[in-house]
């Protein structure tokens, strides 16, 4: 086992799915971890994983089950908006500690693997809300898994932009036109969260220089 092998924190998204191939890239082995926690577009998040993740990776995935733990939350990332009728805000999409859980479920999934890191593609262009979102907190949350359980959280995305992290994926051949990443649709991108806001930019962006080459 080579000391940078992991798992890797993987939702069908743009961010963890570049991250794959470029972990590929880097010769490093993962084993791609799904965390349903409730979010009401786990089935096509899980749908879409297995069609954009490298074709080898797909017999490796390891699925874990939470939903229950925010079954009485309102937030709109667990429970679906109409999107017709609905006036959704970025606070409305709000999940307490949801990247405690994620980290930690994934940093406790490692060691029982016996695996030492844990690969998340959190970027700095997130909107959310949450406490456990930013920059100090992340430091932080590295700092206790790896001091009191000997599991590295790595985040090589921690400081790109959207645009970034696209173009990165596009070079490396990632299917990220295929991604899923809505926060208020739970079967189509709804184009106007935060997640969907970010995508459109980022991928409009790369069209637009392409297009003058």
């Amino acid at each position: 086992m080579n000391s940078k092998d992991g798992i890797l924190l993987a939702s069908g998204g743009l961010d963890s799915t570049t991250l794959a191939y470029w972990l590929d890239s880097q010769g490093i082995s993962y084993t791609p971890l799904f965390i349903n926690y409730g979010q009401h577009c786990a089935h096509v998040e899980l749908k879409t994983l297995k069609e954009v993740l490298p074709r080898y990776a797909v017999s490796k995935i390891e699925e874990i089950d939470v939903s229950s733990i925010y079954k009485k939350s309102q937030s709109r990332f667990i429970k679906p908006a109409n999107l017709w009728e609905d006036e959704i805000k970025a606070d409305d999409l709000y999940i307490p500690y949801r990247n405690v859980l994620l980290l930690s479920i994934g940093a406790t999934f490692a060691q029982t693997m016996g695996l030492p890191n844990v690969y998340s593609a959190f970027i700095n262009s997130n909107h959310a809300k949450e406490i456990d979102c930013s920059n100090d907190f992340f430091d932080k949350m590295e700092t206790m898994l790896s001091d009191y359980g000997s599991v590295k959280i790595n985040m090589p995305f921690r400081y790109h932009s959207k645009y970034e992290v696209a173009r990165l994926g596009i070079s490396l051949g990632a299917a990220i036109g295929k991604t899923f990443s809505c926060q208020a649709s739970p079967t189509i991108p709804c184009g106007a969260c935060p997640n969907c806001v970010d995508r459109l930019v980022a991928l409009r962006q790369i069209e637009i220089e392409d297009s003058q080459l």
